[in-house]
């Protein structure tokens, strides 16, 4: 092999290698920009209790027996103001200035009580959630549907209107 030729393969070489090097280089920041993708929001209906036991007498205590529980899987929090609670008739609870913390969990009443990060109340008199058949709809600020729950004759029991993800827990739908 002639000096010539021996310069040129070094060259190739080094040309090689530094393509290598630049490629890599530029992969390096897109795998690391995939361990730092935004986390998604894990909020779910995690168990309803439409039936409260006993008779359903309008007192405070049997509305607050009839509850829904908001979890949030992920570890991050994530605010819930403005998020909205709704029943298929409508009945609409809209959470204010509340930030559910990473796995966490929040029950939504239906009668009157005190606010807490554990507890929130709908202030009702009346029975929201029907015993026979229903479906809790959770919407975030942007009016998404983020999960359903729903339960008896009409209602796929389950989340997001998929059968057979859900069941029966008392007189309480719960999925987990």
């Amino acid at each position: 092999m002639s000096a010539l030729q021996s310069v040129s393969v070094r060259r190739l070489a080094a040309v090689a290698l530094t393509a290598g090097a630049l490629v890599s280089a530029a992969a390096l920041p897109a795998s690391a920009d995939q361990d730092r993708q935004p986390h998604r929001q894990r909020v779910e209906i995690s168990n309803v209790h439409y039936d409260a036991p006993g008779r359903d007498d309008r007192s405070n205590r049997s509305l607050n027996q009839e509850w829904v529980d908001i979890t949030n899987t992920g570890r991050h929090s994530v605010n819930l103001d403005d998020w909205t609670l709704t029943n298929r008739d409508g009945r609409t609870y809209t959470f204010h200035h509340l930030r559910l913390e990473g796995r966490s969990t929040v029950r939504v009443h239906t009668g009157n009580g005190r606010d807490t990060h554990r507890d929130v109340y709908q202030d009702r008199r009346h029975e929201v959630w029907n015993d026979r058949s229903d479906t809790a709809t959770l919407r975030n600020d942007h009016g998404r549907v983020i999960d359903t729950a729903s339960w008896g004759r009409g209602g796929h029991e389950g989340r997001g209107g998929h059968e057979g993800r859900g069941g029966h827990e008392g007189h309480g739908h719960s999925r987990r």
